[in-house]
């Protein structure tokens, strides 16, 4: 395996230039085939999983789920906070900031990226909680194709380029996230799902980081600074798949919802207040059980 783990090294290093040698000795980062190795569980227990749920009942969870989303939120809320008075104080370019040109700055981002690559991992969860819950519906290509690259690329990235403009992609996920966790820890209580109003807009939110991170990036490749060209234009094209994807689980979760809602309105079905109309599920209902996007 050792031998296996060096040639692999080796190959990468070939292909991408030498690794950042600020990592050496952190967890998961020495070798690739753990982070592929969890990846590949994480794929099988997809499969698998609602195979093993078929005949069985859907666990609750709720309160696992509160404490989940309450520890992500908390986790999240650090790594924005860190990564952006990091930034600031130390005096990173907007534009452009190459890995070696600040120190005490670059080492603690470094740390806090570290948080952000591991957190990908513990996100697996998200879908092991639908699994165990029976809302197979809720996972998707999408939401699959995000979690399993994300915990991967972002191997990589600690190995590469671990720092500098690295950091601004991770800073406003990492917001994104607060709102995010926030919302679903939050619903997992029953007594404030009538509060929660802004679910539609978390997408919205996820699309406009998406839209800044390809346009930061794009900053880069026009003003460079030392930063790698291949890992810019690596992200730039990632980005584009997100964008794609999450405009097309817009457009399908709540433009044909809208659209349904006025159809039914010209036909002159109304809807009741609370939420039915001739004991069937109106389709706000319908709505809020559509597909979670993270």
């Amino acid at each position: 395996m050792e031998t296996f783990n060096h040639k692999l090294n080796v190959y990468f290093e070939t292909w991408m230039g030498p690794r950042d040698q600020r990592v050496r000795g952190w967890l998961l980062l020495d070798n690739y085939p753990p982070t592929f190795a969890l990846t590949v569980m994480y794929l099988l227990i997809v499969w698998m999983g609602p195979k093993y749920m078929k005949h069985r009942q859907p666990y609750s969870c709720r309160g696992l789920l509160v404490l989940y989303n309450l520890g992500l939120t908390l986790l999240s809320f650090y790594m924005f906070y860190e990564l952006v008075t990091a930034v600031w104080y130390g005096g990173y370019n907007f534009y452009c900031q190459d890995t070696h040109s600040a120190q005490d700055v670059d080492n603690k981002i470094i740390n806090v990226l570290w948080w952000y690559y591991f957190s990908k991992l513990i996100e697996f969860m998200d879908t092991f909680f639908f699994i165990l819950r029976k809302n197979n519906h809720q996972i998707t290509f999408l939401h699959i194709y995000h979690h399993a690259s994300m915990l991967n690329i972002w191997w990589f990235v600690m190995n590469w380029v671990p720092c500098g403009h690295s950091y601004f992609g991770a800073s406003l996920n990492s917001f994104v996230h607060v709102v995010m966790y926030s919302y679903y820890g939050l619903s997992a209580i029953p007594a404030m799902r009538p509060y929660l109003w802004w679910k539609k807009y978390i997408t919205q939110f996820q699309l406009i980081q998406f839209f800044l991170t390809m346009s930061q990036t794009i900053f880069a490749v026009i003003w460079p600074c030392g930063f790698p060209d291949g890992w810019l234009y690596f992200q730039i094209g990632y980005m584009v798949t997100l964008i794609f994807l999450f405009s097309n689980f817009y457009m399908q979760t709540y433009n044909k919802h809208s659209a349904s809602l006025r159809k039914e309105h010209q036909n002159g079905s109304p809807l009741s207040t609370n939420g039915h109309a001739n004991g069937t599920p109106s389709m706000e209902h319908a709505a809020h059980k559509k597909l979670r996007v993270d």
